[in-house]
């Protein structure tokens, strides 16, 4: 059953323009690509806006299992805190698709 990464980063405001852009244009197809995920889409909460959410979709679990800690994403990592460092704080989540209807 498909599966998720989910990315929740809570960016400083000052830093939100700058971040969105960098993360449009750099790193979500940059993560795409290097993930091989099926897909890719990030947004901003409505709730806070300051938090950004990345979601990556995977065929199985077991690929979404293998990215965090894996050599595929640790120069993004390193290049996020390279840019942003204490302006954005992040933390992942694996989910595995249980049901869906529709769509």
């Amino acid at each position: 059953m498909t599966a998720f990464l989910m990315v929740r980063a809570q960016v400083d405001a000052a830093a939100k323009k700058d971040f969105d852009r960098w993360y449009q244009d750099e790193h979500l197809p940059d993560a795409l690509k290097a993930f091989k995920a099926r897909s890719a889409w990030r947004g901003w909460s409505e709730v806070d806006s300051n938090v950004h959410y990345a979601v990556y979709e995977f065929d199985d679990l077991a690929r979404a299992r293998a990215i965090p800690g894996s050599e595929v994403i640790k120069p993004l990592i390193a290049e996020l805190d390279r840019r942003w460092g204490d302006k954005v704080t992040r933390s992942r989540e694996i989910v595995e698709v249980a049901q869906r209807i529709g769509g």
